[in-house]
Order: C-alpha cells, then structure tokens, then sequence
C-alpha cells in the first residue's frame, strides 16, 4: 500500500511538473509580446526576457497605439471589425445550430450524404472558397461590404461548428425527443425548449471560436474590403510593418495587446463552458 501509494504520488509530481512545463513554453511567446510592448526597437530583439532591461520601460508605445493612424483610433477599427463579426457569430450560431439538429435527431432519405458532405467540406482548405465567393460577390455587387464576410455563413458554411454541434447532439437521448412529441411540441418547440438548454455549453464553445477566429481573419477582409474606411483591426496592425521608415514594434505589440484585451476577457468569460462544449463532442448516441 505504501509503495502504490509513493508511485502514485510521483507519477503526479512528474505529470504536472510536465504539465507546467509545456504551460510556460506555450504562454510564453504572450508573455514575450506584452513585455515587448513596454520596450525600446533595440531592447525588443536583443534579447529573451520579457522585461525590459535596465529598467528602460517605455509606456509611450500604448498612447502611440490607441491613436493607430493620423485619422482615427484603434476603437475606429475596431468598431469596423465588430460590424462583421457580430453579425457572422449570430449567423454561424443560428444556422450550424438549425442544420445540425435535422442531421443528428432527424430520420430522412439522403441522411449520409449530406452528413458526408459536411465531412468533405470539413476537410477542405477554406482558401479553396475563396476565389468562387469573390467572384460571386462581384457580380452580385457585395464586395467593399461587410455582408461580404458573413453572408455565406447564413447558409451554414461553417462544417466544423455543424459537426461539433452534431456530436453533441448524439450524446442527447432521443427518449426527451418522443416525450416532448407527446407533449405536442414541434420541432421547433423540442429545437429551443429541450435541444438548446443541453447543449448551452458547444453553443457558447461556437460563439468563441467563431468570434476569436473572425478577429485573427486577415485574408477575408483583405481581399473583400477595399475602402480604407472600411478596414478592420487585423489589415491595419499588418499595415503598422509596412511602412516604408522603420518600424515602431513597440507600437506594434501593444497595438497587439490593446486588440487581444476583448478576445481575452471574452474567453475567460466563457472558458467553463468552452472545456465542457469541447471535451463532450466526441461522445456517441
């Protein structure tokens, strides 16, 4: 007993001794970046540590950040990217929600199929969608909008959310399904009152990802949007490295920081349920 319970007690304190480990090698290139923000060019590069050395903190670089451009702030472009990103979460959420539920609790012909199509389009690279959708949009006249970067996700073109929500699903008896039919629910009243409080958790996991990958997205309102009025946070930090004098990285990475803040408190604000959303997808019926 004493020695099962000695090997128990070092196979904790070597798991979570490697469980700190690979913590501190993944959180610290943001640590490295908000350490960054308070340097000189010469202290940034120079060296590994995140502090500044010899005390030379620099806190001018997050003033210089907030007023981004001679002509507007960083909330500017910031309002610009919730004028998409709003709208494509609400989006995503309401139709993968919707197609998942006829996929995963609904019997009818041509069930595989369109399951196996989800799998596909999983499957493939979202750059391949790119050039069909520009040229759509061009001729319906939807480029320099912002509809242009929600407007496919009304269709449920998010496989991978309809997916997670499908397994989540499953995990779900159908026994509350021919209950609430008794009852005489519809599908839409089984949708809301039953479906929907059960899977709060992959819900919410959807709305994160979907909001922190819509702000990380570069290429989409890169290629869609070309009135300088219309540029959103991720175009115009890259816009800070191309300028032809020499970059302010200081700027840069606290003008990172400054557009990390709300992805940050809104995930932590949801990270209870984002655990259990993700770690209950991989269930079965």
């Amino acid at each position: 007993m004493e020695m099962s319970k000695s090997r128990r007690r070092i196979n904790e304190i070597i798991r979570y001794t490697l469980l700190i480990v690979v913590g501190i090698i993944l959180i610290y290139p943001l640590l490295w970046m908000v350490g960054s923000a308070f340097k000189q060019n010469r202290d940034i590069f120079g060296t590994l540590n995140i502090f500044p050395p010899n005390g030379r903190v620099v806190t001018t670089n997050f003033a210089d950040a907030w007023q981004i451009t001679s002509e507007h702030t960083i909330w500017y472009y910031f309002a610009n990217t919730l004028k998409f990103l709003v709208p494509k979460t609400i989006a995503t959420l309401l139709s993968c929600t919707l197609t998942a539920y006829v996929v995963a609790r609904k019997s009818f012909k041509g069930k595989k199929f369109v399951f196996g199509a989800v799998i596909v389009t999983l499957l493939m690279p979202e750059l391949a969608f790119r050039i069909p959708l520009y040229l759509l949009y061009r001729e319906v006249g939807l480029l320099d909008t912002y509809a242009s970067l929600y407007i496919s996700d009304i269709f449920a073109s998010s496989s991978f959310f309809i997916f997670m929500i499908i397994q989540f699903m499953r995990t779900i008896p159908r026994e509350l399904d021919e209950a609430a039919v008794m009852d005489g629910c519809n599908d839409f009243q089984i949708l809301w009152k039953i479906i929907v409080p059960v899977i709060k958790p992959i819900l919410i996991t959807v709305c994160l990802l979907c909001f922190m990958w819509g702000m990380n997205d570069f290429q989409g309102p890169l290629i869609y949007l070309n009135s300088a009025d219309k540029t959103v946070l991720s175009v115009i930090l890259k816009q800070q490295l191309d300028g032809e004098a020499m970059v302010n990285y200081g700027r840069v990475f606290a003008a990172s920081v400054l557009g990390l803040l709300p992805m940050i408190a809104l995930f932590f604000s949801g990270s209870r349920y984002f655990v259990d959303g993700v770690a209950s997808t991989g269930g079965k019926e």
